[in-house]
C-alpha cells in the first residue's frame, strides 16, 4: 500500500491533511491546526503586533454589539476586542474583517483562515489568499506560510509548488517552524524544487527542534527508511513516540506500529485510538487497510476497530 507522496504509506508526508498548518490564535505565537476555538480571543501573533499592541482610546464598556465593517476600532480598549473576539463565530468575523480592513496583520491572516475554512462567514478560497497576500506584505510570518499552502494545494488559486517553496522558504528561513516543515516537505518530494533529502532532513530536524510533531515524525522516518542517515530503529520509535505524545496521527500509528513490534499490543491499540481522534479520512483509510493486512493478529482486528473507534467511525 504506497501514496504519490511517499513510499510509505503509514510514514506519508502529509500532503492529503486537507487543513494542514493553519493558524490558530495561541500564547505568544500563531501555531497550527483548526479553525479558531470557540470562546478564544485575541492573543497575539508570533511576529507582529497584537491590537492590543495598537494606539486605542477608553471606552466604557466591553459589552455591545461587533463593529461594523469599517467601523473606527480607536474607541475600543484592547480588553473589548478581546471580547467581541470571543463571541460567536459570526462576531468574530465581523471584528477581524474590521480589524484586517484597519490593516492589523494578525487579523488579516485570521480572516484569511476563516474565510478558509467558512467558520463564521461564507467560505471563499480566493478572498483567503487575497487577506493572506494583505497580511504576507507587512511579514507576517504565517501568513507567508498559508499563501504557500494556498498556492501548494491550489486553494483560491491555480496550483504551482514553484511559489508555494518560494513561500515556505522565506517563512523558514526567518524562523518559523511550519515554513521549514512545509518547504522540508517540497524538497524531500521534488515539487516545486529539485528533490534534495539532505536539505530535507536539515529544514525538518530545525522544525523538530522548535517542537513541531510533525517534523519529528518526519525525522523519525528518515532514520527506519535509512534516508539519508543509517537507518536506527531504535531513532526512529524515538522519534515517533515525541510525534506522538505531541499530537500528531501519523506520529501515533507510527509509535503504535513500534509498540506492537515490541509486543506491547495493549499500548499500541491505546495509539491506534488516538490516531484515529484527529487523522483525516483519507488516512484512516489507508492505514486501516495496512493493518488490515498486517504480520500481527492483534492489529488484524483489534487494531483497526480501535482506529476507527478513535475515528468515530464504529
Amino acid at each position: 500500500m504506497h501514496d504519490a507522496t511517499n513510499t510509505s504509506p503509514v510514514r506519508s508526508i502529509g500532503l492529503d491533511c486537507p487543513r494542514q498548518s493553519k493558524i490558530v490564535p495561541g500564547a505568544r505565537s500563531t501555531r497550527c491546526w483548526g479553525p479558531l476555538a470557540e470562546g478564544e480571543g485575541w492573543k497575539g501573533g508570533a511576529t507582529n503586533a497584537s491590537p492590543a499592541a495598537t494606539p486605542l482610546h477608553p471606552s466604557p464598556s466591553a459589552s455591545g454589539p461587533p463593529p461594523r465593517s469599517g467601523e473606527v476600532l480607536g474607541s475600543l480598549y484592547p480588553d473589548d476586542i478581546a471580547a467581541r473576539l470571543a463571541g460567536t463565530p459570526e462576531q468574530r468575523a465581523t471584528t477581524l474583517r474590521a480589524l484586517a480592513e484597519a490593516g492589523v496583520a494578525d487579523a488579516q491572516a485570521l480572516l484569511g483562515q476563516l474565510l478558509l475554512d467558512g467558520n463564521g462567514i461564507a467560505k471563499d478560497e480566493p478572498a483567503a489568499l487575497g487577506w493572506f497576500t494583505r497580511a504576507a506584505a507587512q511579514h507576517h510570518l504565517m501568513a507567508i506560510n498559508m499563501v504557500g499552502r494556498c498556492y501548494d494545494l491550489g486553494w483560491g488559486t491555480a496550483p504551482d509548488k514553484a511559489r508555494a517553496a518560494a513561500c515556505y522558504r522565506i517563512a523558514a528561513e526567518r524562523g518559523l517552524d511550519w515554513g521549514m516543515y512545509n518547504y522540508a516537505t517540497l524538497l524531500a518530494l521534488g515539487a516545486g524544487v529539485a528533490e534534495d533529502k539532505p536539505a530535507a532532513l536539515v529544514w525538518f530536524r530545525k522544525a523538530a527542534a522548535r517542537g513541531n510533531a510533525k517534523a519529528i515524525n518526519f525525522v523519525g522516518s528518515f532514520h527506519e527508511d535509512g534516508w539519508v542517515v543509517a537507518r536506527d530503529v531504535k531513532a526512529a520509535a524515538y522519534c515517533y513516540a515525541r510525534a506522538a505524545q505531541g499530537g500528531d496521527f501519523r506520529g501515533a500509528f507510527n509509535h503504535a506500529r513500534m509498540l506492537g513490534a515490541a509486543g506491547k499490543i495493549e499500548e499500541a491499540i491505546h495509539w491506534l485510538r488516538r490516531a484515529g481522534e484527529t487523522a483525516t479520512p483519507a488516512f484512516v483509510a489507508k492505514a486501516s487497510a495496512w493493518l488490515a493486512a498486517a504480520d500481527l493478529p492483534a492489529f488484524r482486528r483489534r487494531g483497526v476497530q480501535a482506529l476507527q473507534q478513535g475515528a468515530g467511525l464504529c
